[in-house]
């Protein structure tokens, strides 16, 4: 699972300061430690005086750090993500329900949240003896391909659906269900079981099993999901244990806002 990729550098830079300080903060991608002002400037499109003055400024505010060979972000971005209260309350409740899944199977388990036409994973723990999957924590996937994702769609507020079908479904492997009507079918079946099956529909070699966490009008805040390889991983076994974590968090989270 590949994370999606940064700001185009094909795009105009935002006019506003605010907006060009967020350009150069969502340049970083998965994997860049650090990059150069140089390419900051290279995938944002910023002009290279602006960019070094705003990096000055965030460096003041240790949103980055410079370091001998360019810049990377900085302690206060990860301090500032732990204080987001809704990612923050719902990894608390599910961490006992994510951890049994994780201690019963062994196989990676991810908590992801619906974020546009994409899934956030906000907790990932990562299997023993299953494929190195590329997801993180923080990082994102298109929804319609992912068996989290699918698992939100399935029970998404009227629209969302739409809005994934217009952004376009790009076949990422042979398997990668582009045909709107046949993801509506799937949505379906989804929706009278309560679980979301993926095969190699992402990554290749992968396989996924996911189940909604359902807030009180029925709609998916959250999805739980069980990874591991294609040809190894029983998706008809984990369905019941999936799908009774993501009920099990379901009643918590709906006691707590009771």
């Amino acid at each position: 699972m590949q994370p999606g990729p940064g700001p185009s550098p094909s795009k105009a830079p935002p006019n506003s300061v605010l907006g060009r300080t967020m350009a150069l903060l969502t340049a970083f991608r998965p994997g860049d430690t650090e990059l150069s002002l140089a390419e900051l400037t290279r995938r944002t499109g910023i002009p290279k005086p602006t960019a070094h003055r705003l990096i000055a400024e965030l460096t003041t505010w240790n949103v980055v750090e410079r370091t001998p060979k360019g810049i990377r972000l900085g302690m206060a971005l990860f301090e500032l993500g732990q204080l987001a209260p809704l990612q923050r309350g719902l990894r608390e409740a599910a961490a006992p329900f994510l951890a049994d899944l994780f201690q019963a199977t062994h196989e990676t388990v991810h908590l992801a949240v619906p974020d546009g036409v994409d899934v956030v994973y906000v907790q990932k723990l990562p299997g023993r003896n299953g494929p190195s999957v590329a997801s993180r924590i923080g990082g994102r996937m298109p929804a319609y391909c992912t068996g989290v994702g699918k698992a939100l769609l399935a029970f998404a507020p009227p629209g969302r659906l739409g809005e994934v079908v217009a952004a376009g479904l790009v076949r990422r492997t042979p398997r990668t269900v582009v045909a709107p009507g046949l993801l509506e079918k799937d949505l379906a079946r989804i929706r009278e079981s309560g679980v979301a099956v993926e095969h190699e529909e992402s990554t290749v070699g992968i396989a996924c099993v996911a189940a909604p966490v359902l807030d009180g009008s029925g709609h998916a805040v959250a999805a739980i999901s069980i990874t591991g390889w294609a040809n190894r991983v029983d998706t008809n076994r984990l369905a019941p244990a999936v799908r009774t974590a993501a009920l099990g968090l379901s009643r918590v989270l709906r006691a707590g806002t009771a």
